[in-house]
Order: C-alpha cells, then sequence, then structure tokens
C-alpha cells in the first residue's frame, strides 16, 4: 500500500516543496526514512509511531519505507513529522479523505500534540507559489502563516483535532489572514527624550537613520554611548511590507519569531564581544543565520568595538559592504540578506579617558595607539558616520528638561526616507547608505562651492575612494534632511565633522 503527500523545506532563505511518500510491505517489522534525512528527521519515526498509538490509531507492525522527496537535497529538523503521520495514515487506509490539494507541516509529541517548527512563512509563501490551496500548520506558527494570502492556513493542536477535521466530523476554522498596517503604531521603551545633552551625537544619529548609515561613537566611560545606540530603534523610519516580510522570514528560518505575525520593529542586536566570526556571520552544517543577518533591516550594535575578535571583525567587511552574506559548506552555499546600520561604540584606550578635558589617561605609553590599531584600516573605511561621545557636564544632568522626544525626530527621519526611496525606487534600494559607486553619482549632484569645499577635504584628510563616496553618501543624507534636491556647502560641511574622527585617534595607527 503507498500513499503520498505533500509538504514543504527550507534551505536557507529559500524554500521548496517536498513529497512524502509512504509504502507499507508485509514482512518483519522495520521503518526506514531515506530522503537524506539529518538525525532529527530519522527520529520522526519514534515521535510518529508513538504519537498514532497514544491518539487511538492502530501503528502496523510491518516494513515501513518513508521516502522524503527530492533526494538529492538534505531534509532537517522535525517539520515532516505531521505529513509522515498522514502518510502512514492513508497508506493503512485509516484516513480516506483525500490530500492532493493540502500540505502539511508540524513536529509530533509522542502524545499526539503538534508543535511548532521553525520556517513556516517562507515554506507557506513557496507552497501558495506551487498551487496548494490548503496547508495545515501547528497552533504556535498559525499567526505567521495567516501573513500569506491566497492560501487556507488551519492551525492544528493535535492529531485527532486534525484527522476529524479530514474526515469531516469537525472542521477547523481556517485563520483569517492578518494584512501588513505600516501605520500601526510601534512602541519604544527606550526613547531620546531621555538623553540629556549630547545634542552633536544625537544629531549625528538622526543623519544615520535617515540614511541608513554604519556609525562609530568614540567616547569614556559613562558618556552615553550605549545608551544613544538602544534608542536607535525608535528613529528609524517605518518598515515597508517587503522589509517586513524579510526580517520575519530571516527570524522564523532562526526559530525567533515566537507566536507573533509579520515583524513591525526593526531589529536590534547587540552580540557580546566574545562572539566569534561564524556567529557573526551564519554557520553550521547546513549554515544558519548570524547576527548580521539577524539585524537585516535594523541596527548590529557592537559596544566595546576593540574587544571583538579580529577574525570576527574582518568577517564583517563584506557582509556590511554587499548587504548580504554567502556562506559556503558541503551540503551548499547559502545567502542570506545583511543590510544592517552597523553601530559601533569604543573607549579611545583600554582605561577609556585618553583625550577627555578633566581627567588623566592611565594608560602606558603607546597603550592607546595599540588598543585604537585593533580596528583595522578597511573596517574604519566602511563606517560612514564618526563621532565623538564627550562626557556629559554637570548642568545638563542635572537639569530637569527633557530632551526632543524620538517620535519628532523619527518624523523627520521618515520625510527624508520617503524622498531617497521615491529617487532610488527605480534602483530596487530603500536608502542613500546602499547607493553603489554609479548612482551615488548620479544622485550626489553638488553645488560649485560644495564642490570646492569636498575637493579640499579630499585632499587635506587624504580620504580613499571609498571613503569619498560615503562622504558624498552622508551629504545626501545631510541634504534630504534639509528638503534641497542639491548637495550645498553646508551639507558637505556637515559631512566632512562626521569623517574627522578618525584623523583624531587613528592619525598614527592606520
Amino acid at each position: 500500500m503507498f500513499a503520498r503527500v505533500n509538504s514543504v523545506g527550507v534551505f536557507g532563505m529559500h524554500a521548496y516543496p517536498v513529497q512524502v511518500e509512504a509504502d507499507i510491505s508485509m514482512g518483519k517489522y522495520r521503518f526506514d526514512v531515506v530522503g537524506l534525512p539529518d538525525a532529527a528527521v530519522s527520529e520522526s519515526r519514534e515521535r510518529v509511531r508513538t504519537a498514532m498509538k497514544n491518539s487511538g490509531f492502530d501503528f502496523p507492525l510491518v516494513h515501513i519505507t518513508v521516502n522524503l522527496a527530492p533526494a538529492d537535497i538534505r531534509k532537517e529538523g522535525p517539520t515532516y513529522d505531521l505529513p509522515i503521520l498522514i502518510a502512514l495514515m492513508q497508506a493503512t487506509r485509516q484516513l480516506g479523505a483525500p490530500v492532493d490539494d493540502s500540505a502539511f507541516l508540524g513536529e509530533l509529541s509522542i502524545g499526539g500534540d503538534v508543535r511548532r517548527v521553525n520556517g513556516v512563512l517562507p515554506m507557506v509563501i513557496e507552497a501558495r507559489r506551487n498551487g496548494v490551496a490548503k496547508i495545515y500548520v501547528p497552533q504556535d506558527n498559525a499567526a505567521e502563516a495567516a501573513v500569506v494570502d491566497g492560501i487556507d492556513v488551519y492551525p492544528v493542536s493535535t492529531v485527532t483535532q486534525l484527522l476529524e477535521h479530514l474526515e469531516g466530523r469537525k472542521p477547523i476554522e481556517p485563520a483569517a489572514h492578518i494584512a501588513f498596517s505600516p501605520a500601526e503604531t510601534v512602541l519604544y521603551s527606550a526613547d531620546f527624550a531621555d538623553v540629556k545633552g549630547q545634542y552633536k551625537a544625537k544629531r549625528a544619529l538622526e543623519v544615520a537613520a535617515a540614511g541608513g548609515h554604519n556609525v562609530l561613537m568614540v567616547g569614556p566611560p559613562g558618556s552615553g554611548k550605549s545608551m544613544l545606540a538602544k534608542r536607535i530603534p525608535s528613529i528609524l523610519p517605518d518598515m515597508t511590507f517587503e522589509e517586513s516580510l524579510e526580517t520575519t522570514k530571516i527570524l522564523s528560518i532562526a526559530g525567533l519569531l515566537g507566536k507573533g505575525s509579520l515583524v513591525r520593529q526593526r531589529p536590534f542586536r547587540s552580540p557580546h564581544h566574545t562572539v566569534s566570526a561564524p556567529g557573526l556571520t551564519g554557520g553550521g552544517s547546513i549554515p544558519k543565520p548570524g547576527e548580521v543577518s539577524l539585524a537585516n533591516n535594523g541596527v548590529l550594535f557592537l559596544d566595546e568595538l576593540p574587544e571583538f575578535s579580529r577574525a570576527a571583525l574582518e568577517a564583517l567587511r563584506q557582509p556590511i559592504e554587499d548587504g548580504r552574506v554567502s556562506i559556503s559548506r558541503v551540503a551548499g552555499t547559502l545567502t542570506y540578506p545583511s543590510s544592517v546600520m552597523l553601530v559601533c561604540a569604543m573607549n579611545p584606550c583600554p582605561c577609556g579617558y585618553f583625550g577627555h578635558p578633566t581627567r588623566k589617561c592611565t594608560c602606558p605609553p603607546g597603550a592607546p595607539a595599540k588598543y585604537l590599531s585593533r580596528v583595522s584600516g578597511p573596517l574604519l573605511d566602511r563606517l560612514d558616520i564618526h563621532i565623538e561621545v564627550p562626557p556629559v557636564a554637570y548642568d545638563e544632568l542635572s537639569g530637569k528638561a527633557s530632551g526632543e522626544p524620538s517620535t519628532q525626530i523619527r518624523k523627520r527621519v521618515n520625510a527624508a526616507r520617503l524622498l531617497q526611496q521615491e529617487r532610488l525606487r527605480d534602483a530596487g534600494i530603500p536608502c542613500n547608505a546602499r547607493m553603489d559607486g554609479a548612482q551615488t553619482k548620479r544622485y550626489c549632484v553638488l553645488t560649485d562651492s560644495a564642490n570646492a569645499l569636498l575637493r579640499a577635504a579630499f585632499d587635506r584628510m587624504g580620504l580613499s575612494a571609498r571613503a569619498y563616496d560615503k562622504l558624498l553618501r552622508v551629504s545626501r543624507t545631510v541634504a534630504d534632511l534639509d528638503g534641497s534636491e542639491l548637495i550645498d556647502s553646508a551639507h558637505v560641511s556637515e559631512a566632512i565633522q562626521y569623517r574627522s574622527l578618525d584623523r583624531k585617534f587613528w592619525a598614527n595607527t592606520l
């Protein structure tokens, strides 16, 4: 007796259709699962057997062969428990209802409960693309799956509930489609109104948020670098549907989505400085997304930047430049998006007080230069904006007046980002920081005075070609915040200020 059931697998960011084929033959009991299964898939034999028994169904003690096609792609995870059980139920004639237009996803408990699995969103999208009309998913994945329109999503809690539905005894109501609402209010617990002083730093972060630029903050301990960084998500522009869908897919694949649907709040990831290079960029025998991908369309914050390993920092150079990271393994090459706003913070020396206006640096001679040299020139060159965060004066700390709230800053950022989206719509990129050389030349049009100022700065500061392009893009963002089509000298002047810090601290180390 033979049966075939539809399911879906996921490999990296891409899903693919899987056919679960079950064959029942007379002979000594044996349960084989073939089709390149990993350990979790192979263990489904015991989960399926006990789930069928404990749900009140007969498990065939004969020769069982289950094939997961296509057989040349590695299958991983417990996603195939439910379709294997349905295929066995059909092969043993315990289920007669047709399921040709349906697909099944879910892990089974030994008691017959259906548990959540990872990667449901991309799998449901692929099922719809392949003409599947109905898909059965775990109850805890229902909100995530209901994001996809054009396919009926049925939330399932137990095997018994599913079988009763398929036989028409107790129908399950399909989950209501959850539409994307860009106007939905996102509440943030951290607000820029809490930040005392640091007006120049807040302005620089506003520019960075408007254009998606990478930032480096340098300052002594307690000056507010981490406090500022944690408030950046509160001023980032609203997510578009495409950004929300892409971010949700990554979190779904990584198993970090929970019971939610579309992500509407930009991610903020802050890994500890002991993180490895694979931890940042992704890894594993079948590579999973790393921190740079989990922060996609959001903020990746690296606090105490020089404390990260050299290998980890250098591994970031390609992902932050290209907006994607490719990981090669024997099983194949996977590509994950990594379009992040990289925010770094560091002290100027090991003790933290090199260049402090009132406290003396206690580091031995040469220590500050050695400490700063842990950040390589190529990585520093990829950070668009460099700002100094000085200690806050007592009068500013003790003052009762609140700073400008994030909602006001965000309005300006949204207006500037809207200009960029309109300008760059045909290029398929969301912000100024993602422009390539040709786009930078096309859209960064300078007035004569701005061009003269930029020429003088280029010669005086000894900028690289990459730094020159980044200076132009930051100038473009400053002009967008000002509502100006042309880049004027005032816009270039502000952008130049954001590239001068590396000359102050790194002048003798690079």
